[in-house]
């Protein structure tokens, strides 16, 4: 039927249809069989990330281990159950060693890891970090604090995936201005944690590295996109986390491991004192030179102390995500425990945050129908992400249609939330 086809589109004594149609089967081959080469590379590349973890893990468990012979009489359960402030003020009094505090902290983020997958992999060089801060006069405000951070934050001689397969083989060639911030202040990175693929996901697996656990129920996520350093945290493995937030990536995993965490600096912690320290640390004349987009305005220790009222304003619904009664009975058991204490606490409605979320991000974001994000995503896709991407994949009519179909269902729900 084919070559009948081609007959009649085809001139007789111009081109044989038969030749033709072998020439359209042979690009045809060609072309699966590219695509095939392509994905099977990937594989490789994929396998190799993994292999190259699994093996890093080795090392530091080996590591671990030695250093265990070494010193048989460390308390790592006292150690690992320190809050950030004692563990700072016990290494720079010299009670404790940033030896032994690197290497308690590798050793429980190994059993961690190893029940949520919540590593990419371990920094090697922590070791010779650790080496070099023990040499300094001057000890940070985190001097001797393993530190761990989120996939996308680049590391000098690590790669930065974002979970997506086509960042493999890329290296970072130099310390992102956070992590070299952080080792001007002592800290020691030690680990970069799980991310879901793109970012742009509230659960956390990638295609490279798989899926991330919650800690405290392994049929549950840690939530996105920080969510190695959600479980990670929760789970005991580090003490200060840095991840990064523009639609929640870090207030979720700490909604769903039980941490505190702060937007604009993109920490997240056990504990609100902890916050307090990372925020002296980070805004330093180091940030201020290295990144002249940060306000070079230091962190205000009087304003921080000061027992003076303030006035707070609050609310338990932004008129577009509904919520639990949990969390809006746990706002109100908030304002309750400020105003006894003699703050003014003020109610007030967040300002057109459904026009914001449809209008401004959605959107802007999708602007071009998502291609752009497609294209950035790649071939290979993550289940967790498959929903999304299938929603982008359908054709402009497709979504027209569906549009005309579902709006008038949709409409007087979206009116009720409002």
């Amino acid at each position: 039927m084919i070559q009948q086809h081609l007959r009649q589109l085809l001139p007789e004594r111009e081109v044989d249809p038969s030749a033709a149609f072998a020439l359209l089967c042979g690009s045809a081959a060609a072309v699966a069989v590219w695509k095939w080469l392509g994905k099977r590379q990937i594989q490789k590349r994929m396998e190799e990330a993994r292999r190259t973890r699994d093996e890093g893990v080795k090392k530091m468990a080996k590591a671990v281990q030695q250093f265990r012979e070494q010193v048989p009489s460390v308390q790592t359960d006292a150690i690992l159950s320190l809050p950030l402030l004692e563990l700072t003020g016990r290494l720079r009094e010299g009670s404790l060693s940033p030896k032994t505090v690197l290497y308690t902290f590798i050793e429980k983020a190994l059993e961690v890891t190893q029940q949520t997958n919540c590593l990419q992999h371990f920094i090697p060089e922590c070791e010779e970090h650790l080496q070099e801060i023990q040499q300094q006069r001057e000890k940070g405000l985190l001097y001797g604090i393993p530190v761990s951070i989120k996939d996308h934050i680049g590391h000098k001689g690590h790669l930065s995936t974002c979970g997506l397969v086509q960042c493999l083989g890329t290296v970072v060639q130099e310390d992102s201005i956070l992590v070299k911030v952080l080792k001007s202040q002592g800290a020691i990175p030690f680990a970069m944690t799980n991310v879901p693929q793109s970012l742009f996901n509230y659960d956390c697996s990638n295609p490279i590295f798989g899926q991330t656990l919650n800690p405290f129920n392994h049929h549950k996520s840690p939530g996105g996109s920080s969510g190695g350093e959600g479980a990670l945290i929760a789970g005991g493995g580090s003490i200060l986390g840095i991840g990064s937030d523009i639609g929640g990536s870090i207030r979720l995993p700490s909604s769903f491991c039980g941490l505190c965490g702060l937007k604009p600096t993109a920490e997240r912690l056990r504990d609100v004192d902890s916050l307090a320290l990372c925020m002296k640390a980070l805004l330093c004349e180091e940030l201020f030179r290295l990144d002249p987009t940060v306000p070079p305005i230091p962190f205000n220790e009087d304003v921080y102390s000061s027992s003076a009222p303030l006035r707070v304003g609050y609310y338990d619904t932004d008129n577009y995500f509904p919520l639990p009664p949990c969390m809006r009975r746990a706002v109100q058991d908030t304002r309750r425990a400020l105003q006894a204490a003699g703050h003014q606490l003020v109610p007030f409605s967040p300002p057109r945050i459904p026009y914001v979320m449809n209008e401004l991000f959605l959107k802007t974001f999708f602007a071009d129908g998502g291609r752009a994000w497609l294209d950035f995503t790649g071939d290979i896709v993550d289940p967790s992400l498959k929903s999304q991407v299938n929603c982008c994949r359908i054709p402009t009519l497709g979504k027209k249609l569906l549009a005309l179909i579902l709006k008038p269902l949709v409409s007087p729900w979206l009116q009720d939330q409002s």
